[in-house]
């Protein structure tokens, strides 16, 4: 060992004398970065030839010698280059990185903190899974030992990016974010280390990406169960757990909602606030957009017997509130059913104002600093921050006893405070009389944010914006916010100067940390009131430590309030204009969403019906979100050229029409991304840190999103993907049809109602049409028309064939929510003009595909559809003289009551029956039993197996057999 270590410090001995004369000569022997890269392949080649001849078991010593050494210089020069030997030796493969990293981690002397540990990461990707699971176990253990000793020691910043890159890996779940939800996140709770809790809640706030639904829900268990616990009832902790469940709901997929949250049904406590309200709001926010992007109470009128209904009575337990109509009116029909028929009583506005006036005088009239103190702490309602708008309101002025109140009432209770204070503000506003009074509650407003600290932007922002005001004062309430995020320069500035410093591909950077601690420094986060205790005679010395904050800051804090913002704002028309601004001002913020292609989706989707008539703010919203990436993002990575060039520059009187062609190109952009054409249409991009976790899921959504963003109706896209196939078009391949039909299934379910109900039109359509109506415009057998594989590969292109190709692929894709408008739509359009054995055939054939999945999803739309067949069924045999393939028919109605409907429809079925003529009614006898009367003599012509084929020496064919 001590042979080892002088030939260690004989290979580094010459670069730290050089390095030692240019600190004792500063600028007189300074090396030039020719000389610097000189110095560092010698070094490294001395070393290598050094390695070579170590046996492997001395390997790790060696490394800890290296580590060691670094820590043990004193010059920042010095352990600059000392790293970047380090460094270049892991990049050439010479050290391996696993090895590296686990000295650097389980090094005692701290200096490696402020060194860039992630400089090493990039190797991550070369290391076996084996090594990443050894590495990450290394940094859990490291972060849970520390968290036992209860140290006051942060966390390297290094340590928390490698940490948070090794999550990113799925192939070590185990330990990766299975042991961060599952065992580290209690054990540091349980520790009380809330310097590493909140480190780890950034962590997964701004660094997880593609982190399983379901670890997802159970942090969000895990916060409300924080929240409820009296040790994080101060300020940045408390901020920081509400701040990551907002985050946590409303990033949860459309599709991911239902399966999550019905497994907590049990007990649906545990994924609900028992006193967040706005949080509680954020989640039916949630559950209303992914009811209406899946579809799931189409067809339905009432949430009884679904499985939202228990996590619904719970939230209006726990906080009962009320949604304003504009609001409402965006609900699912069921929701909006639901919370019209638990409204809850609110309090006047003219009460409030009461309560604030008899407690103001109480302020005035009292002297003793100790009741005041208790009264206001314990008061309710929980009035005090209207109280102290109305101290600088009359006086300019607070008083020390007013700090102290604040500081006692805690983080937890402030936020009721803040609430009821937002719904004052509305009420002050709306009875200012303008001019000078309204400058002056402008301006106090402003103060009690950003001077005295009094309340973090981003939780008055999402008070005000969560609140159910109608009508004149809904708009005042929406004035105040765009007036607290424009009015002052504090807020534009923040977001101006972290716009410009910073890059959404943290991954990329490796001076991530220097960013942001300069951020910070200039915009330093007040969160205990600092500015208050600063105006207060005497000035009162702030006790509180700050945790560290490693990736957060009020604009990045703000961005999930801003989601919520900009949805309010859609549903009030008249507030449209003070939208746009908003955009104009802070949508670039949107560079650092998480999801910003999702969530631009969800809301053109949620709002369809309210941006139909509204195509110049439907675009501003696209350019503001997809444009904010502009800088950060290849050519091409979202919207297609075609609709950069005419949409984005059409003028609103005159908006850009797509032809033909256009949809064409953007449906084979999708065919040829999920086909894996190389180069694909799609810039190449790092998946594991990207919004999707593959091209294909993002060539759909971005499809998605430009479809919708176009400045015409939905009924037109719709009908023009339909074309795509339905008409002969040269820019679509005969050879690969079917990949073009499953594309477009995949894209018209994607989208909302009136884009995919164009497919009933076209059904109707054909079976109108001569084909299956006329008996002489077709004779041969009828299952060759609709056999789209032998129509298509003749040549012998049949309208029928395709619609029925298309309609299963769409189909295909569907939500069952979607499905369900199936029943209706046989029931109501088609049972009224089918008449003719052709078109009965066509709707078994068009139907018969999706019985296994209604009986699987909606057994009530299976029974309404057994039923339709057959009411179908007694149409066509009334109208017809004579079933050519009854046979044929009646195989398939056998089929379907054995296998899907057994006896749940035997009663209405029977009725129908019973007025069949005798050949069908023969043939139908065991559908209901009904066969012990005699059996009506049936013309032997009337008998056949329904073959094209002579059937002059036929025998009648069997019957199905009874169970």
């Amino acid at each position: 060992m001590v042979q080892m270590e002088t030939q260690l410090q004989s290979i580094f001995e010459e670069v730290v004398k050089t390095e030692i004369i240019e600190e004792a000569f500063p600028g007189m022997f300074m090396d030039t970065p020719e000389d610097e890269k000189t110095k560092l392949i010698s070094c490294l080649g001395a070393f290598r030839q050094f390695w070579g001849g170590l046996s492997q078991e001395s390997h790790e010593q060696c490394i800890q010698w290296i580590v060691k050494f670094i820590h043990g210089q004193h010059s920042p020069k010095r352990i600059s280059f000392l790293y970047d030997c380090l460094a270049m030796a892991v990049e050439t493969g010479l050290l391996p990185p696993r090895m590296v990293c686990e000295s650097l981690i389980n090094s005692d002397t701290l200096e490696w903190e402020r060194t860039q540990l992630w400089a090493l990461t990039f190797k991550l990707d070369s290391l076996t899974v084996h090594a990443k699971m050894s590495l990450i176990h290394s940094i859990a253990t490291r972060v849970i030992k520390l968290a036992h000793a209860k140290s006051s020691v942060a966390l390297a910043p290094a340590l928390v990016e490698t940490y948070s890159r090794l999550l990113v890996y799925m192939e070590i779940e185990s330990l990766g974010i299975k042991g961060f939800i599952s065992q580290l996140l209690p054990t540091v709770f349980k520790s009380h280390a809330w310097g590493i809790l909140h480190t780890l809640l950034e962590m997964f706030s701004y660094r997880m990406h593609h982190i399983q639904p379901h670890y997802r829900v159970q942090l969000l268990s895990h916060l409300h169960t924080l929240a409820a616990v009296a040790q994080t009832n101060q300020n940045q902790l408390h901020l920081c757990v509400e701040s990551t469940a907002l985050r946590l709901i409303t990033a949860l997929g459309s599709s991911e909602v239902q399966p999550q949250f019905t497994r907590f049904l049990s007990d649906p406590k545990t994924v609900l606030s028992a006193e967040s309200e706005e949080l509680n709001r954020a989640l039916i926010l949630t559950l209303a957009r992914a009811t209406h992007v899946t579809d799931f109470f189409t067809g339905s009128d009432s949430i009884q017997g679904t499985w939202c209904k228990d996590i619904l009575q719970t939230i209006m337990s726990f906080t009962p509130h009320n949604w304003a109509s504009h609001t409402l009116s965006c609900f699912p029909g069921p929701l909006q059913a639901f919370f019209k028929q638990n409204n809850v009583p609110q309090e006047s506005r003219f009460n409030l104002k009461k309560n604030v006036e008899e407690e103001y005088r109480k302020w005035k009239s009292m002297s003793n600093e100790s009741d005041i103190i208790t009264h206001f702490v314990q008061s309710s309602p929980p009035l005090f921050l209207c109280l102290l708008w109305k101290m600088l309101l009359e006086t300019d002025h607070i008083n020390q006893i007013g700090y102290r109140v604040l500081e006692r009432i805690g983080a937890r209770a402030l936020v009721a405070h803040v609430r009821t204070f937002a719904d004052f503000l509305v009420y002050e506003f709306s009875t200012s009389a303008g001019g000078q009074q309204l400058n002056k509650c402008i301006e106090i407003l402003n103060d009690m944010v950003w001077k005295y600290n009094i309340v973090t932007l981003d939780r008055l922002i999402l008070c005000l914006a969560m609140r159910s005001h109608e009508g004149n004062e809904a708009q005042v309430c929406y004035f105040i916010i765009q007036l607290l995020l424009l009015k002052p320069n504090d807020f534009r500035n923040r977001v101006s100067d972290f716009v410009k410093e910073n890059s959404p591909e943290h991954w990329l950077q490796n001076d991530w940390h220097t960013k942001h601690m300069n951020y910070h420094k200039k915009y330093p986060e007040k969160l205990y009131f600092e500015g208050l205790a600063e105006q207060v005679e005497p000035p009162v010395q702030i006790q509180s430590p700050y945790l560290p904050i490693y990736f957060g800051n009020v604009c990045l804090r703000f961005l999930p309030v801003f989601d919520i913002v900009i949805h309010r704002f859609l549903e009030l028309l008249p507030v449209s204009k003070s939208l746009e601004t908003l955009l104009d001002h802070l949508g670039g913020l949107y560079k650092f969403h998480d999801r910003p292609v999702t969530y631009l989706y969800n809301t053109l989707h949620y709002y369809e019906m309210h941006l139909r008539e509204r195509k110049f703010l439907k675009r501003k919203l696209v350019h503001a979100i997809i444009g904010s990436l502009k800088d950060n993002r290849p050519q091409g990575w979202c919207l297609s050229d075609t609709y950069l060039k005419n949409a984005m520059n059409a003028r609103e009187e005159n908006p850009w029409v797509p032809d033909d062609t256009y949809y064409c190109r953007l449906i084979g952009r999708l065919v040829d991304t999920m086909a894996g054409k190389s180069p694909g249409p799609f810039p190449n991009c790092d998946w594991r840190f990207n919004e999707f976790p593959n091209p294909a899921a993002h060539a759909l959504h971005v499809t998605c999103v430009e479809l919708m963003a176009l400045a015409v109706s939905g009924n037109e896209v719709g009908n023009a993907l339909l074309n795509v196939v339905l008409k002969s078009q040269p820019l679509v391949p005969r050879e690969n049809i079917t990949s073009w039909m499953n594309a477009i299934g995949l894209i018209i379910t994607a989208l909302p109602e009136p884009y995919w109900i164009v497919l009933h039109d076209r059904i109707v359509s054909v079976i109108s049409s001569p084909s299956l109506t006329s008996e002489t415009e077709w004779v041969g057998y009828p299952f060759r028309l609709f056999d789209f594989t032998a129509c298509h590969q003749s040549y012998s292109e049949m309208s029928c064939s395709y619609t029925l190709a298309l309609a299963h692929a769409v189909w295909h894709h569907s939500s069952i929510g979607q499905l369900s408008l199936i029943p209706k739509f046989l029931t109501e359009v088609l049972l009224p003009i089918v008449k003719t054995e052709f078109q009965l055939l066509y709707v078994y054939h068009l139907v018969g595909p999706f019985l296994q999945r209604f009986q699987q999803e909606r057994t009530r739309c299976m029974i309404e559809i057994g039923v339709a067949f057959y009411d179908m069924l007694l149409n066509v045999d009334q109208c017809s003289t004579h079933l050519n393939y009854m046979d044929p028919i009646c195989d398939f109605l056998y089929h379907m009551k054995y296998m899907f409907t057994g006896d749940s429809v035997k009663e209405q079925v029977e009725k129908i029956i019973c007025n069949l003529k005798p050949a069908l009614k023969l043939r139908l006898r065991f559908i209901t039993h009904i066969s012990k009367m005699e059996p009506a003599a049936v013309p032997p012509q009337a008998v056949n197996s329904g073959s094209p084929a002579s059937q002059a020496n036929q025998v009648p064919v069997s019957l199905p057999v009874t169970q």
